[in-house]
């Protein structure tokens, strides 16, 4: 009996360790050009050619005052602008949809919910040129709301599903109380629901500043005014036909990667809870 329970544990033990050293692997995987990125960012054009893999010889921190005057200031106020626009409009309008999804049951209210999963599966390129015309002749194109309203568009579908999700859990009795002490259904939703779900709406803010943030195809097509670039666009001016400062585009890319690095790194325990309740719940 105590052999089997040996060999019990040394097996348990076995697969800690080797889960362990899977997940140490996954690490390196992710964190290394990172690391990579970050420590070329303070070498000079050269030493990024010919010492690839070594640590900066004198460490060039003017490459992150020269990219910021280069263009990076104004990229990073339009990324934050746009970002935090998508944001705004995404929770509200996700979690109002998402609420009346939740409480309501008709056929039309099924055919809203089919026609927004359905909106999950939709791709950015095969939906580029109809928007680029839709967009011209809203007289959009050149404009920071061209970005924003295609960003809302993109992520609302996962939003409203994530939210729904945690609405479906919410106590019936709850409504019940609120209704007979005479509350309307916006109180219902702004004092009962919202509240009740912070971490499933603080992990579509993550989500959704994560794709606005980074998004390229859309900020490539759509604006072309130079002081309307968001910064993985804006990144781009920073290449040369001739000869591209490595460092300098370099130290644009980790100062672009800062904000959701942090963000990630504040939020990352309300993210895995609202993933995950809204994957169990409902």
């Amino acid at each position: 009996m105590n052999k089997l329970s040996n060999n019990g544990r040394l097996q348990s033990q076995i697969q800690k360790n080797v889960m362990l050293l899977g997940l140490l692997l996954f690490a390196l995987i992710i964190l290394y050009p990172l690391f990579w990125m970050t420590v070329s960012s303070f070498k000079s054009y050269d030493e990024i050619y010919k010492s690839v893999w070594s640590l900066p010889t004198v460490w060039h921190f003017e490459n992150y005052s020269m990219a910021w005057s280069k263009g990076i200031s104004s990229y990073f106020m339009n990324s934050l602008t746009v970002t935090i626009a998508t944001i705004i409009l995404v929770v509200i309008i996700g979690s109002m949809a998402a609420f009346a999804l939740s409480r309501y049951k008709s056929r039309w209210i099924d055919l809203a919910l089919l026609f927004t999963i359905g909106g999950i599966m939709m791709n950015p390129q095969v939906a580029l040129i109809p928007l680029f015309e839709l967009l011209t002749v809203m007289d959009l194109i050149n404009t920071q709301w061209a970005l924003i309203l295609t960003y809302v568009a993109y992520r609302l579908p996962l939003t409203i599903i994530l939210i729904r999700a945690f609405f479906l859990h919410i106590p019936r009795e709850l409504e019940e109380s609120a209704i007979i002490d005479g509350c309307s259904e916006f109180g219902i939703y702004a004092r009962i629901y919202l509240p009740m779900s912070i971490p499933i709406i603080i992990t579509t803010i993550v989500l959704t500043a994560y794709f606005a943030w980074n998004e390229f195809l859309f900020a490539t097509v759509f604006i072309d005014a130079n002081d309307l670039k968001t910064i993985p666009s804006g990144l781009m001016n920073f290449r040369d036909a001739l000869r591209t400062d490595w460092g300098v585009l370099l130290a644009g890319m980790v100062i672009a990667s800062v904000p959701m690095i942090v963000l990630l790194i504040f939020l990352q325990k309300y993210l895995v809870r609202g993933l995950s309740d809204g994957s169990v719940k409902g």
